[in-house]
């Protein structure tokens, strides 16, 4: 029998670190049964200084330049950075060989035991990021999407720095003077930890007691390549390259290159910790949402591959708050599950209604989840209005041990119940219905033969107002199942758009 070809990897000596590179080197002895490959750890100053916060390290080599010494030295083969850790320009000698398969790219914010106790009590909450980007997106999102009764939540931060597991102990009970109330960390790392046996039973204690909260991409875009890794490889070892090359993935470089991208673009707009994050929607491409700082404003951006409006005479559109104007709205009493989880395809769905606090509670976007959230009710996360569709291979992620499409209520109306029994969900519930005021008919019909664009939320709002629409009007929806429910419906003209925001930016 031929002996195995043998690679050394050169990896951080840190759990995470340690963890990723072992899939890599899993992948990689996978796709090519002859080689071997062994980790050999190598020190980095990042590893050494655990107490400098990030903010204030003015070093490019700080988590690579041993690594980069020992591959030059020919003391290891190749090396496995996160992408986000790696400085811009490179040694030339030294040549980015794959961009393998990238993990979730959101921020997460684990929570620890009293949380509700404390925002009851209207304390406030202590939370550790050294991240500016974080403190700043995080800062502003968070206050409001916690469950907050009217009045947004206190949070300060706290800096935060070492490895994965030591800054999730920071919210147990044994932290002591140290303990916080939630930290934000990547999901990525999370994820693969999970799948690592020593980084499994390293965090598992620790989240069992954990209330989660996934960041929403529009209001809190990561770091640019975050949940990417990056192996590299010395420029004249053409052999190693071509074996590294069969880790690349060309979607998850897009990403990250959309990203870098993105960045520079709006280098001049933002004054400082740029967010932003690329992912592939199926009707839409590409999509990037950046959001960053300028002056005393936070900007956000999203970017997809929408083509240029016509230059129209005239613009008059109808919008969900048109549909609302000249509807009216029934609760249903239908019960609420009392365990498993939920996704709210509206706030709607639940107004002045409480969950089972055991409840997984995910909504549609960040309109919804800050509504539910005024209510009383802790969300775990959104769909940022691309539909539930999207977010499939978010919520099966293992570290998060959500239940499986079958173990999912969809909340809905009335007239949306078909379409989401065709979505794999294991149970869907009819909490509203809406039908149109017959009061205010003949202005809505006025208003009808004004309108040149539409965007519909749903094909309920489509199929009874269809028979007054002019022909020719231009029709626009989100990505997800309105999209599809609208092409059944013969709407088959319809462009799709991340948000209705995102259309009405277009329209102006």
């Amino acid at each position: 029998m031929a002996r195995r070809r043998k690679l050394r990897l050169g990896t951080r000596p840190s759990l995470l670190a340690v963890a990723q590179s072992r899939l890599v080197a899993r992948e990689l002895e996978r796709l090519c049964p002859e080689l071997e490959v062994e980790l050999i750890e190598v020190r980095t100053r990042g590893d050494r200084d655990l107490r400098t916060p990030l903010t204030q390290v003015n070093d490019p080599g700080f988590f690579a330049a041993e690594l980069d010494e020992a591959l030059l030295g020919g003391d290891v083969d190749f090396c496995v950075h996160s992408h986000k850790d790696l400085e811009i320009d490179r040694h030339a000698d030294i040549k980015l060989a794959a961009i393998p398969a990238r993990e979730n790219p959101r921020d997460a914010i684990l929570f620890g035991a009293g949380v509700r106790d404390k925002l009851r009590r209207c304390e406030t909450l202590h939370i550790g990021s050294s991240s500016l980007r974080r403190q700043i997106n995080v800062g502003d999102f968070l206050p409001q999407a916690l469950p907050n009764a009217g009045t947004p939540a206190s949070i300060e931060f706290h800096p935060l720095r070492g490895p994965v597991h030591e800054r999730l102990a920071r919210i147990g009970a044994d932290a002591g003077k140290e303990r916080l109330d939630g930290v934000v960390l990547a999901l990525a790392g999370l994820a693969r930890l999970w799948q690592d046996h020593d980084g499994r039973k390293a965090i598992a204690p620790m989240l069992a007691e954990a209330r989660w909260m996934l960041l929403p991409l529009t209001e809190c875009p990561a770091a640019p390549g975050q949940g990417a890794l990056a192996t590299e490889c010395c420029t004249a070892d053409a052999s190693t390259l071509r074996l590294l090359a069969r880790l690349h993935d060309p979607k998850s470089a897009a990403q990250v290159k959309a990203e870098a991208d993105a960045v520079k673009r709006h280098a001049l707009q933002f004054e400082s910790a740029v967010g932003a994050t690329g992912s592939h929607v199926p009707a839409l491409g590409l999509v990037t949402h950046i959001r960053g700082r300028a002056d005393t404003r936070l900007i956000a951006v999203t970017e997809s591959h929408v083509p240029s409006r016509p230059g129209d005479d005239r613009i008059n559109a109808w919008t969900g708050e048109d549909w609302h104007r000249y509807t009216r709205r029934r609760n249903l009493k239908t019960a609420l599950p009392e365990s498993g989880a939920v996704f709210a395809a509206h706030w709607h769905a639940l107004d002045g209604r409480q969950l089972n606090p055991d409840v997984h509670c995910w909504t549609s976007g960040t309109t919804s989840w800050l509504r539910l959230a005024r209510q009383g009710i802790w969300v775990e996360g959104c769909a940022d209005n691309l539909g539930f569709e999207a977010i499939k291979a978010t919520l099966s992620c293992p570290v998060l041990a959500l239940p499986p499409p079958r173990g999912w209520t969809a909340l809905t109306h009335t007239d949306a119940v078909d379409g989401w029994r065709q979505g794999g969900v294991g149970r869907v519930v009819a909490t509203y219905a809406t039908e149109i005021d017959t009061m205010v008919s003949t202005e809505l019909n006025e208003r009808l033969l004004n309108c040149t664009h539409f965007f519909w939320a749903s094909a309920r709002q489509y199929e009874s107002l269809k028979d007054r629409v002019p022909s020719g009007a231009h029709h626009a929806c989100g990505p997800g199942k309105t999209r599809a429910a609208l092409r059944d419906a013969g709407l088959h003209n319809v462009q799709a758009f991340t948000s209705r925001r995102e259309w009405q930016q277009w329209l102006a």
